[in-house]
């Protein structure tokens, strides 16, 4: 498969997650970081190929590189989804194996797909026969009682055979029964070391970890160890400074200066002004910007300005500018310069 831009950002990734990597999640996002691979959320090919839902695929060319995820098990479903997905300018189709909810479970794909590995596999070869854009796979290292040591290196053979060349593997098993997706997010313990397995066990391929990390620091750490790349998730949305402002130097090895939440907040201005203009409401923008000054002093004043204002009839970027000024106006004074003595 030849490289493309999604191929190249993979080094860092946001993952996919269910209402919240919406498009103004990753307009945002990509104002913090020009390199690192976004992805939108979870589409299912039903809703695309028999609901005709197409503004799921809705997205601005400035997010690029940017990546759909779909969701499904019926492979010529998914074929067409894969191949609206393509006609929308998307860098990557991701499928997900990955998803533990009870939703997703419902319509027999996600997480439970782990012990399907030939359905897998099918779905994929039809998604790659329909369409030119790279198909990748989001998965588990198991489900349930599986033993991920046997399962998760038959399932990489088994799809890398239909022509599945990118895996990004969510280090933790999938519990489908008694546990909510909350828990699945905790339980079991992760197992960093299988996929460091893979990675030595099929070199050919090309595999991102996923699961459980906060920093820059374990993202770098995971790279030096041999992964292709690192996703990241709940850390990039609650925290994207930490995990953005930075990525694109120490990650991707740029010489353009960090970027800075403040620059964000600006650059996001004219978007605000935008999806206002079209009938948009200023919270579904600035849901997401919450983190944006995490630990930092101002910070619970920003998100109280943006969570009780927004939501108000009639709040624009105004107001949005107003918290900004009472996070510049918290931020520590400089220590004054010492006054040179003058000597007599």
């Amino acid at each position: 498969m030849p490289k493309n831009a999604a191929t190249e950002a993979v080094r860092l990734s946001c993952a996919p997650m269910m209402d919240w990597t919406d498009r103004h999640c990753r307009s945002l996002h990509r104002h913090l970081s020009r390199q690192t691979l976004l992805y939108t959320e979870m589409v299912t090919a039903p809703a695309l190929v028999r609901g005709g839902a197409l503004h799921l695929l809705d997205h601005s060319p400035a997010e690029h590189p940017v990546a759909l995820q779909l969701g499904g098990s019926d492979p010529r479903e998914l074929a067409q989804a894969a191949r609206l997905g393509a006609q929308a300018g998307y860098a990557e189709i991701n499928f997900n194996v990955g998803c533990p909810s009870d939703r997703v479970q419902s319509g027999t794909f996600g997480a439970v797909l782990m012990k399907d590995p030939d359905l897998v596999a099918a779905c994929c070869a039809a998604m790659i026969a329909a369409q030119p854009v790279e198909v990748t796979v989001k998965c588990r290292i198991g489900v349930d009682h599986q033993d991920p040591e046997t399962v998760l290196p038959d399932f990489l053979t088994r799809v890398a055979a239909a022509g599945v060349s990118r895996f990004a593997i969510h280090a933790r098993k999938a519990w489908l029964d008694g546990l909510s997706p909350k828990d699945n997010r905790e339980i079991p313990p992760l197992d960093y070391g299988l996929v460091l397995r893979m990675k030595a066990q099929f070199p050919a391929l090309d595999i991102s970890i996923n699961g459980g990390i906060t920093s820059l620091d374990q993202a770098e750490g995971f790279l030096a160890a041999g992964l292709d790349g690192v996703m990241v998730g709940r850390a990039a949305y609650h925290q994207p400074v930490e995990i953005l402002c930075a990525a694109d130097r120490r990650i991707f090895g740029s010489d353009a200066p960090d970027t800075t939440p403040e620059a964000a907040v600006r650059a996001m201005l004219p978007y605000i002004e935008s999806h206002l203009a079209g009938g948009g409401h200023l919270h579904q923008i600035t849901r997401h910007m919450m983190g944006l000054f995490a630990g930092r002093p101002g910070a619970r004043l920003w998100r109280r300005m943006l969570s009780e204002g927004a939501t108000r009839q009639g709040a624009g970027p105004e107001l949005v500018e107003a918290a900004l000024a009472q996070v510049a106006a918290s931020q520590p004074m400089p220590p004054a310069a010492p006054v040179p003595r003058q000597i007599a």
